[in-house]
């Protein structure tokens, strides 16, 4: 339940990526080629380095829309995906997003050598070295292991402007924010607790999903399984879609799931037996009989 659990929140968090970045300043002024102020450069993600709207980006917004256009009109997904000639499953991923940014944050905020390294280059520029075999090399004396290639593309948004924004760190992984939510709020460090509590603070639906995920740890900690019905009703209103589909298969198996949270008795020792023979089988596979077999599982059980 706890790993079903943690996976249901990672999907969450996955779908709010957007929550996981700290906001930049917004009264921060720049200066194009002729010294005079403009807008802030935005270095949006859903352009390629000719400024250009990336063509997976757009070929996503007139999917979502033209899926979701049918889904209001009645249609059912096999026939969306007949009339659009996509896969079934594309077309029920399509119907399922709660947002468009769920289907275009695992593509667009995907981590990068450069990550790193983006506030020294912004710098940098702004400083007037605008060279990228220059810049390369400086980075890579700080342990970049990139090619000029990559420098290069990040820099070109930037040609035209003599100063740009100072661009934010890198947000953390889903994962590991994941983390930070499954563990007990006593054992993070103050440097995780910090981060998560901004962004906690930042989004909601995180903030709900997080007291939601910690309720059932003190449930199954407490074995308060009296509690179950309660903490379902509360995930299925939830705002995460994710975790109502987990509160719903617990519903399904809702006497075992209850015993499992209220009575002391455990399959642990039996799941953990059967792991170990299996273990066993995998190392003789194809190179011993059954009666060594038989001789091994006895001798380590």
């Amino acid at each position: 339940m706890w790993h079903n659990l943690a996976a249901a929140l990672e999907k969450t968090i996955r779908a709010h990526r957007s929550c996981l970045q700290e906001v930049p300043d917004q009264d921060t002024t720049i200066k194009d080629e002729a010294g005079s102020e403009t807008e802030p450069v935005e270095r949006s993600k859903t352009l390629d380095s000719y400024g250009n709207e990336r063509p997976m980006v757009t070929r996503t917004y007139e999917r979502y829309a033209r899926v979701r256009a049918l889904r209001a009109k009645g249609e059912s997904l096999n026939a969306i995906s007949r009339e659009l000639g996509l896969a079934f499953r594309t077309v029920r991923k399509f119907a399922n997003a709660t947002s468009i940014d769920e289907l275009l944050a695992p593509t667009l905020d995907r981590s990068s050598k450069l990550d790193e390294f983006k506030p020294y280059l912004t710098r940098r520029w702004n400083e007037g070295c605008t060279n990228a075999v220059q810049l390369h090399s400086e980075i890579k004396a700080q342990g970049f292991t990139g090619s000029p290639r990559a420098v290069q593309g990040w820099l070109k948004p930037l040609r035209g402007h003599q100063d740009v924004r100072q661009e934010p760190c890198p947000p953390p992984k889903p994962r590991r924010v994941t983390g930070w939510i499954m563990t007990h709020p006593d054992r993070l460090d103050t440097e995780k607790k910090a981060g998560l509590e901004q962004i906690l603070a930042r989004c909601p639906e995180l903030l709900e999903t997080a007291r939601l995920v910690r309720s059932f740890a003190t449930m199954m900690t407490n074995r308060d399984g009296h509690l179950l019905d309660d903490w379902i009703a509360a995930a299925e209103a939830g705002a995460s879609p994710y975790l109502a589909a987990f509160a719903t298969g617990l519903r399904r198996d809702h006497a075992a799931v209850q015993a499992g949270l209220a009575l002391p008795h455990s399959s642990g020792a039996v799941e953990g037996t059967v792991n170990k023979i299996k273990f066993l089988k995998r190392q003789m596979f194809g190179r011993a009989n059954f009666d060594l077999l038989r001789a091994r599982v006895l001798r380590y059980s």
